[in-house]
């Protein structure tokens, strides 16, 4: 089997985009820092994300357990014949980091790897909210990268240290092999009455915090609707489906 490999990072900074004057929610004024660019030089990977890029929205996006965000490439093909778009391509889901043989059946929770000088750690799925949406003016885009699966997977950093594109992921580490980002996804979004499965991923010590807490959420009878999160200002409306 291929070794995984990081073909191109991505970095960007924050922008404001949208009018005040507009009446159609998706072209009113919002701030991302989903729109990123190919960095081909050599970049300092820190506790909280790469150098040069941005999150907007630090609450949900950004910090420790979301340092970085990566994407794998073979996806593109998938969305742009389902989508019939040629617009969706590398770095358009905001991907840090655009991987090779590499997906959610593939990686799992706890997966430690040398990157370049760095060493970086499988927290949690990616769990889509509404900007994608917003940015390709599709109001249900991210129910349906949630509901496809192929949403990507952040990363801690454990050690800091210089990485760059074009190079192989060494894997150090996989203590967890039963959690893949895929069996994550299938418990949070599918087999949501299976309740045992949400206590024994609950208590998957290296997946991130929030993931935990929704899941604990669930066990206590208390999940929250995910309407604002897959919709938020683009519109929601209470017939469509979590």
């Amino acid at each position: 089997m291929n070794e995984p490999f990081v073909h191109k990072i991505f970095t960007g900074k924050v922008r404001s985009l949208g009018s005040e004057a507009a009446t159609d929610r998706m072209e009113r004024p919002w701030e991302t820092g989903m729109f990123k660019e190919a960095e081909e030089n050599q970049l300092w990977l820190g506790k909280t994300g790469l150098a040069g890029d941005e999150v907007a929205d630090k609450m949900n996006h950004g910090g420790p357990e979301k340092a970085v965000f990566a994407y794998p490439i073979k996806h593109y093909a998938a969305w742009q014949q389902e989508l019939n778009r040629t617009d969706i391509d590398l770095g358009a889901m905001g991907e840090n980091l655009a991987v090779l043989e590499m997906d959610e059946f593939t990686v799992c929770i706890g997966d430690t790897y040398r990157f370049g000088d760095a060493i970086i750690q499988v927290s949690q799925p990616r769990r889509p909210c509404w900007k994608p949406a917003r940015r390709f003016k599709l109001i249900d885009l991210a129910l349906r990268i949630q509901n496809s699966g192929r949403t990507g997977w952040y990363f801690r950093v454990l050690e800091e240290g210089h990485v760059i594109s074009g190079i192989d992921l060494e894997l150090i580490d996989r203590p967890y092999p039963e959690w893949t980002i895929a069996a994550c996804n299938e418990i949070m979004y599918v087999r949501k009455e299976e309740l045992h499965l949400a206590y024994e991923l609950s208590h998957c010590e290296l997946l991130a915090e929030n993931w935990r807490t929704s899941l604990n959420k669930r066990l206590n009878g208390k999940e929250s609707s995910t309407k604002k999160r897959v919709y938020g200002p683009n519109g929601q409306d209470a017939n469509r489906p979590d």
